[in-house]
Formats: structure tokens, C-alpha cells, sequence
């Protein structure tokens, strides 16, 4: 295996990280892809040519290695997916997972620090919550993590977003309000 070089990230994941993992830097990955007419194939064609060619590396780092090319390629812009853009936050709080997972699934709670009409469409308790975002359109998928006694995570992923720059604005807005939901929290 060659060493790798110092390259830029692609799809958030250095250049030495993705050779580590599945043998060649990015600069190798993107030759071999053009070389294979990639630019030229859909996500899952992509995913497809990846998977047959090195199928020791496993389905994470097909989608990885795709997601790299079609963003190095212009096929894909940073934050896009399949179904549009997405936002993702996380926040680690100093309260139990059943205090940090009702902030959310109490209505009257949430509304303190949340000042958004939302409809939860699924709920798993302590685990996961499945949103229909105030604008009807995009969604929010949250899940929730012990991280020991008295600490807890939630992570998000806003999705369904129009565009980058609407990416960018929520994630704005997430942070704001993780940090009310901190404060409402008591954290």
C-alpha cells in the first residue's frame, strides 16, 4: 500500500483514513471511478460498481467512497441526499436519558424550549422519535443515548431541506435551541 498523501477531505474523511480502511487515498479512488464511467451512473450505480470491485470493504465505506466521488465530482453537494439536503446536530447533556428523552416527548415540556409546531409520527421511548417538521415538508429523526448515570445524547438529522444554505440556517437554529433545551433541562 502506498503512503498516503495529505489531501483534502472528501464526504468529512482524510485522504489517510479512507486508504487505511479500503487501500487507496481519494486521488487513487477518483481515478479509478472516472476510469470505470462512474460519472456517468446514479448514486446506487455507484454504490453498485464500488461493492462489486471491492466487496471486502464493506457497505459503509461503499457509500462513503460514492458519497466522495460524487461530491468531488460535482455530482453531489456537501449535506445532499438522495431526498434533498440535511442538517445533523448532537448535544451531550448532564441529566439521565428518561429526563432528556421527556424534554422532547412531553409536549408542554418541548414547547419550552422548542417554539415550533412539530407532530411526532413515531416514537420509541428513550430511543427514537420520528417528526414532521412545522413546515410540513422536512423531517427530523432523533435518537437518544445513555452515556453513563446522569448523562445522556441526543443526535438529529434534519432532512428533507431545499437547499445547502437552508442547511446551514437550521443548523444555527438547532444549536440555539439544544442550548434552550439545556437550560430548560437544568443541565
Amino acid at each position: 500500500m502506498a503512503k498516503a498523501t495529505k489531501e483534502k477531505k472528501a464526504a468529512g474523511v482524510s485522504s489517510e483514513a479512507v486508504q487505511k480502511k479500503t487501500g487507496k487515498t481519494w486521488a487513487q479512488w477518483l481515478r479509478f471511478l472516472d476510469g470505470k464511467g462512474a460519472k456517468k451512473l446514479d448514486h446506487k450505480g455507484i454504490v453498485a460498481l464500488v461493492a462489486k470491485t471491492h466487496p471486502d470493504i464493506g457497505g459503509w465505506w461503499h457509500q462513503m467512497v460514492t458519497v466522495g466521488y460524487e461530491q468531488e465530482r460535482g455530482l453531489r453537494a456537501v449535506h445532499e441526499k438522495t431526498g434533498g439536503f440535511a442538517a445533523s446536530k448532537s448535544k451531550t447533556v448532564g441529566v439521565p436519558l428518561a429526563k432528556l428523552y421527556k424534554a422532547w416527548s412531553d409536549g408542554h415540556t418541548r414547547r419550552k424550549w422548542l417554539d415550533e409546531d412539530v407532530t411526532v409520527r413515531k416514537a420509541t421511548r428513550e430511543k427514537s422519535m420520528r417528526i414532521t417538521w412545522s413546515d410540513g415538508k422536512s423531517s427530523v429523526n432523533v435518537n437518544f443515548y445513555a452515556k453513563g448515570a446522569g448523562k445522556s445524547m441526543v443526535q438529529l438529522q434534519h432532512e428533507k431541506l431545499a437547499s445547502a444554505k437552508q442547511v446551514e440556517k437550521l443548523k444555527a437554529f438547532w444549536s440555539a435551541a439544544f442550548e434552550r433545551m439545556t437550560a430548560t433541562l437544568g443541565a
